[in-house]
């Protein structure tokens, strides 16, 4: 009875070390995929994503015509598209027409688009813990434009403090612009979080090609900057 008592307890010390050995092998297999996902989305951007043959939107609408769904589809999604100006260019085009921050009670803060290179000093200023969000417009000509996204990247000395992505969507030329709002969002707020940001926004698209990219600076500071 004895032996057998020792024996049980050197079976439980062999499993108990296993278990703790399991563990630790899952939670190192946890903490690999956490940082694979990591660096996913730091090379998110960098990926090119491998498409099928680009078309134009005439040879779009004669592919596959005599399935019925699919030619319904299609020209749901391109509406009145005028297909004698725009049907025979490969290559999407999207131009950001317009940019501006809006927060309850104030009028929004409307941001130049800087035709070439980037805004110089401040682009705008925030007051600390407000509500705001990012509204903005835009034109797609030329062809369908796939997975539109929109990314930023905010730096408060040179350490990086967030990153936002938005997909916007598959868009068809139209001659009316699009518009979108962001979720709103909530500065920071604090003797840590006042102070300037830099940061970069860009625009593109499912082949990476960006339509837009800005490099800016904004204040966070105790109150809205005077007009």
């Amino acid at each position: 009875m004895g032996l057998d008592k020792d024996k049980d307890g050197e079976e439980e010390v062999h499993k108990t070390e296993e278990e703790e050995e399991l563990n630790r092998q899952t939670s190192q297999a946890s903490l690999d995929v956490t940082t694979d996902q990591e660096d996913d989305e730091e090379d998110d951007e960098e990926r090119t994503i491998e498409l099928g043959p680009q078309r134009t939107l005439k040879e779009q609408l004669e592919k596959d015509k005599e399935d019925e769904s699919l030619r319904r589809w299609k020209e749901q999604l391109l509406g009145s598209v005028d297909l004698n100006s725009v049907g025979e260019t490969l290559d999407p085009d999207v131009k950001i027409l317009s940019l501006s921050i809006n927060s309850p009670g104030r009028d929004a803060i409307v941001l130049p688009i800087p035709e070439e290179g980037n805004p110089k000093g401040l682009w705008f200023t925030l007051k600390e813990n407000s509500r705001y969000s990012l509204e903005f417009s835009f034109k797609v000509s030329n062809n369908i434009v796939s997975g539109l996204k929109y990314t930023n990247t905010v730096w408060k000395t040179a350490v990086k403090v967030d990153s936002t992505k938005e997909m916007l969507g598959t868009f068809s030329p139209q001659e009316e612009p699009y518009k979108h709002e962001m979720p709103e969002e909530t500065t920071p707020s604090g003797i840590f979080a006042r102070g300037q940001y830099s940061a970069k926004t860009k625009f593109l698209d499912d082949d990476n090609k960006c339509y837009l990219e800005i490099d800016y600076t904004f204040d966070i500071r105790k109150d809205w900057a005077s007009r």
